[in-house]
């Protein structure tokens, strides 16, 4: 008998008498809401070390421009909501300074923006690969927690779940920002 066969079968031997019955698993995190799902989000990202800007649609040309710095050549999907001044297309993924886009979702509990990659997202390149993305989310986007953006999503779209800027402690626990994406994101919540 090789190892393997011996490991399963002690297996099966622990499995015949063990009880089968299925144990009730305590489900109300899914219903809990807290009280401002918009604070909430704000609080969180900015805890990731995100840039927040809360404005209205009216207000969102400058705050996009505002959130872009000194950045000259943006890339910005098809789809975005507004014209970008400095914005061209992607043939050259890797010479841009940064990008924006929309955002499918965010997450109040964890502070995370979830991406499905529809109109004015892009593909999952366009936010790895820039040094600063800027994205626009609507308010009434942001949903309480992590089983609420389960269920609203597609789950045959693919997704991009991002919270904060690109990030790594991998060399003696030392943040490094930018290693693996943006080493700036800038979320602006859009007032409905």
């Amino acid at each position: 008998m090789s190892a393997r066969e011996e490991i399963l079968a002690a297996v099966r031997g622990a499995l015949r008498e063990a009880d089968r019955t299925e144990a009730p698993v305590p489900r109300g995190y899914r219903t809990v809401t807290p009280p401002d799902v918009v604070d909430l989000f704000a609080e969180r990202v900015v805890d990731y070390r995100a840039s927040l800007t809360r404005c209205t649609a009216a207000e969102l040309p400058d705050a996009v421009r505002a959130a872009l710095g000194p950045a000259r050549k943006v890339l910005v999907p098809d789809g975005f909501p507004i014209e970008v001044a400095g914005s061209a297309d992607s043939a050259e993924l890797d010479t841009f300074d940064a990008v924006v886009t929309t955002a499918a979702l965010g997450i109040a509990t964890t502070g995370t923006l979830v991406l499905d990659h529809g109109p004015g997202q892009g593909r999952r390149a366009l936010s790895l690969v820039p040094d600063v993305h800027v994205c626009v989310l609507r308010q009434d986007r942001i949903v309480p927690g992590v089983p609420q953006a389960v269920a609203a999503l597609d789950p045959a779209r693919p997704q991009t779940w991002i919270s904060g800027p690109s990030a790594t402690s991998d060399i003696e626990l030392t943040r490094v920002e930018g290693v693996h994406g943006p080493r700036t994101l800038h979320v602006i919540v859009v007032a409905d």
